[in-house]
């Protein structure tokens, strides 16, 4: 294994590490029973800002800052809310799904620090609808902890009260945007709300609220258990603490690995205790940063820091760190009309830009792989894509659909061409995709 602090990850050991019993052998909770007799919301707050802890659900926001855009409560008497997004949909992610099956317990301190911090009455866990298991494994840990006095009324005999819901969703990517998952948790059609308001003025039943990604919640316990100066001694400057990877496509040994923010992604290919490298007798091909939406990279960007503003000056976005490797046996072009066929699908249609502009995205890439592409097909693939993107719809599908567009023509603008110029993919040209390597017929074979 690597030499640095696996923090993240630490208590992640046994079959019973989701449970209240294994959690507090570990000194779960004992953070959170500190802070409630020593510290004020505001200290609470204060060490989060200090950390830099950055919001992990792919904008990379400050997280302590963002804390405090919520209302003074002595100026500002209504409810407050906490809104976690676990709607872990974006292709290639699956970071939150480990915390919610390992260590729900960590999720349920975090929530109730910050709650504690914010002054809020509430939070609200917002599961993906495919995560039946981690939905039910979180659940649970509600059910113990309420049992325990940490959850409810009077908490640990401090005075502070403060529940915790969850909410299952129904399979719609729309819904990991912050205020679709409001709507949709309001119980309405999960359509993104135009902002102003911001949801820290008008969110949840139009109560101050803020919305943090699970990984996010998950780093304040040992923000406010180990101080932030221990916390910024990981990373890089401007984003420091560790953060969780998902790697995935084709590599040796795919999985979410725990690495400090800034360490190099050809590393995190490579290393035996990451991914491993590509299968044998492959090179890589193509790479996506954060999930399909950050778009595919060519293969002479791999050796660049995983931080966002390493990642930035490369061209792209860290987005959710979840690293998607294809080698070169794959078909890029595939690869796009399966992502454009996601956004199309996905698309709420409140905004005519992104309604039209993922269906045509789609159509094009998709006749491009079929053998029937058209000159002018990529410079039309890039006029629609500045017709949908950046900050042209009310949410930001129509950019997540538009910069993989963008990042394609950029980077593989030959292979868009070679698909027009000799009517489909070279890979297999009834338009079906099949690796080079694939073993011949049967019949072949006799």
């Amino acid at each position: 294994m690597s030499n640095f602090e696996t923090y993240l990850t630490s208590r992640m050991t046994g079959d019973d590490s989701h449970t209240l019993a294994a959690y507090k052998k570990n000194g779960g909770y004992a953070t959170l029973e500190r802070a409630l007799k020593e510290m004020q919301p505001a200290d609470v707050t204060e060490a989060v800002k200090a950390s830099g802890l950055r919001g992990r659900g792919g904008a990379g926001f400050p997280t302590g800052l963002k804390w405090t855009f919520m209302p003074d409560p002595a100026k500002d008497p209504r409810k407050r809310y906490l809104a976690i997004n676990a709607d872990e949909s974006e292709p290639g992610t699956c970071k939150d799904r480990v915390i919610m099956d390992e260590d729900p317990h960590g999720l349920l301190e975090g929530i109730l620090l910050a709650c504690y911090a914010m002054k809020c009455e509430a939070s609200y866990i917002y599961v993906r609808g495919e995560y039946r298991h981690q939905y039910d494994r979180t659940a649970a840990a509600i059910v113990e902890a309420r049992e325990a006095g940490l959850i409810g009324k009077n908490i640990l005999g401090s005075g502070f009260d403060c529940e915790i819901h969850m909410h299952k969703g129904a399979g719609a990517y729309i819904c990991g945007e912050e205020t679709g998952m409001m709507e949709s948790l309001e119980g309405k059609r999960g359509h993104p709300r135009p902002k102003p308001p911001f949801p820290a003025g008008f969110g949840l039943w139009g109560q101050p609220t803020t919305v943090n990604n699970v990984e996010t919640i998950f780093n304040v316990p040992f923000i406010v258990d180990k101080g932030a100066e221990w916390y910024r001694t990981m990373g890089s400057e401007s984003s420091p603490g560790n953060f969780l990877v998902g790697i995935s496509g084709n590599v040796n040994k795919p999985g979410v690995y725990e690495a400090p923010l800034g360490t190099n992604a050809k590393e995190l290919l490579e290393a035996d205790h990451f991914a491993g490298g590509v299968p044998e007798g492959r090179k890589l091909k193509a790479w996506f940063t954060g999930g399909s939406s950050t778009g595919m990279m060519s293969a002479d960007t791999i050796d660049v820091a995983m931080d966002h503003d390493s990642v930035k000056a490369a061209g792209t976005m860290l987005g959710t760190a979840a690293m998607i490797i294809l080698d070169d046996s794959q078909c890029v072009v595939r690869a796009m009309q399966i992502i454009a066929r996601f956004y199309d699908h996905e698309s709420c249609g409140q905004c005519s830009q992104c309604r039209e502009g993922c269906q045509w995205l789609h159509q094009i890439f998709k006749r491009i792989e079929d053998g029937q592409g058209r000159d002018g097909d990529i410079d039309l693939l890039t006029s629609i894509g500045n017709g949908m993107a950046p900050g042209k719809t009310i949410c930001a599908l129509a950019d997540a659909a538009a910069i993989p567009a963008h990042m394609m023509v950029k980077h593989f603008r030959a292979e868009l061409e070679e698909h027009i110029r000799d009517g489909g993919c070279k890979i297999n040209k009834t338009g079906k995709y099949a690796p080079q390597s694939a073993p011949e017929p049967a019949e072949a074979q006799a």
